[in-house]
């Protein structure tokens, strides 16, 4: 199992930092997971370190090398963290810490993902978007009933209003799975939050890692997003490989993992 990948963050124009991305790997599984937690007054960094701690002490206590029921493991990891955060503490309002979360796990050569939230997975093949995760957010649900464009929707002020996510509000969580597609050389995964995906097109994420090193690719991207959003930017995190053994690559052997650090 060859793969290169690189993870980046950056706490934009924030007073907090509360994106976390991790990535776990066996010699026969690779697992990339990246959280947006909600709400700065109520903690949502808690949230998004519940989530990615949970998906890597989970992965590496499972992958053996291979993870059993890819599908299974990735619906109720995430159900898991979300029952978790659930017993936080909660407000006067009866709200919790909330997160975003979308995770993706590579094994037998094909990628299983599953996600809350607008926290986003894109496999880019041959120059193109193959597949893109649907943000569970009311302006895409806008977008869906022809009421906005997409591209009102990306400037739109209601664009951060989320309808599914781990803990926030009882009822609130869901996981949405994706169906298995089998990877090819040179294919990548990018899994940001909307700090990272918001500034651009899809186009212009393709080209971003187009013939580029994914570790190249990812640093620009967190630069140009800053530049673009000039001064209000969110927080910008992303999580990237590109499969096979194309650029830099290393094979897999043992259990290792690392948690993006933030402060």
């Amino acid at each position: 199992m060859f793969f290169s990948i690189h993870q980046a963050n950056h706490i934009g124009n924030r007073r907090y930092n509360q994106d976390r991305a991790a990535y776990a790997y066996s010699s026969g599984a690779l697992l990339l997971v990246l959280a947006d937690g909600m709400g700065g007054h109520l903690h949502g960094e808690l949230a998004a370190d519940q989530a990615i701690g949970i998906f890597v002490e989970s992965f590496c206590r499972q992958a053996q090398p291979l993870v059993a029921g890819p599908q299974l493991f990735l619906a109720d990891t995430m159900r898991h963290a979300h029952e978790r955060i659930m017993k936080f503490p909660h407000t006067r309002g009866g709200s919790f810490p909330g997160t975003t979360c979308v995770a993706a796990l590579v094994q037998d050569g094909r990628v299983y993902w599953g996600h809350a939230g607008d926290s986003r997975l894109y496999l880019l093949r041959d120059g193109a978007v193959l597949f893109r995760t649907r943000d569970h957010s009311v302006v895409h649900q806008w977008v869906e009933w022809g009421i906005i464009t997409a591209e009102e929707a990306r400037a739109h002020p209601q664009r951060n209003q989320i309808i599914n996510c781990l803990g926030g509000t009882e009822g609130l969580f869901y996981v949405e799975p994706g169906e298995p597609v089998a990877l090819r050389p040179g294919d990548v995964l990018l899994l940001c939050s909307d700090g990272l995906w918001g500034p651009f097109a899809d186009r212009e994420l393709v080209e971003a890692f187009d013939s580029t090193p994914v570790a190249d690719a990812l640093d620009n991207l967190i630069a140009r997003a800053l530049e673009r959003e000039s001064g209000h930017s969110d927080n910008i995190t992303g999580v990237a490989a590109r499969w096979g053994n194309g650029e830099a690559a290393h094979e897999t052997a043992g259990t290792v993992s690392r948690v993006l650090e933030i402060s």
